[in-house]
């Protein structure tokens, strides 16, 4: 019997009487209403910066681990991922190139923590934004140090000691 998969958007071959997911893979499409459990349509990911869910792409597939028969039927684990060109209306150029450097042209996340798909499905997303706000946030500035005065001293010592040492080395003069 088909039946269709609430979360995913997709036809899926399964049992009706059991609600078996017999499908491998099910993609989520952008016409989908957003999960009830997502309170914004938007992942915040630092002051003034929100990307809209509309341009996560979110795929669930089976789940590894243990579970028994139910890991084995269930669509469960779930992959949350962004292409960074479509974020050009979101982030400015330099916000752009500092994700591309730490991600390349794509950031994902997976989650397969739970047996629900809804929860894995937070998941994911909570750890995707939270990637994208840690590649967001800049180093701090590096401040310069000073060697310690203890630190000179040895190695000044040092190049006296290897001096002298170089200096018995030569032969002697006759002036």
């Amino acid at each position: 019997m088909r039946g269709e998969d609430p979360f995913c958007g997709t036809v899926l071959a399964g049992s009706a009487r059991h609600g078996i997911d017999h499908g491998a893979l099910a993609v989520h499409n952008q016409s989908d209403p957003p999960s009830p459990q997502l309170m914004d349509d938007e992942l915040h990911i630092g002051p003034g910066i929100a990307i809209p869910l509309d341009l996560v792409q979110i795929r669930a597939s089976r789940s590894s681990g243990p579970g028994g028969q139910h890991a084995n039927v269930t669509a469960s684990r779930i992959e949350a991922s962004i292409d960074l060109d479509t974020l050009a209306d979101v982030l400015n150029a330099a916000q752009r190139n500092r994700l591309e450097a730490r991600f390349g042209t794509r950031a994902s996340a997976v989650a397969q923590d739970t047996r629900s798909q809804l929860r894995n499905r937070e998941l994911a997303l909570e750890r995707l934004e939270a990637k994208l706000r840690v590649a967001l946030t800049p180093p701090p500035p590096r401040r310069p140090s000073r060697p310690t005065r203890a630190s000179v001293e040895r190695r000044l010592q040092s190049k006296r000691r290897q001096s002298a040492r170089k200096h018995d080395r030569r032969p002697p003069s006759d002036t």
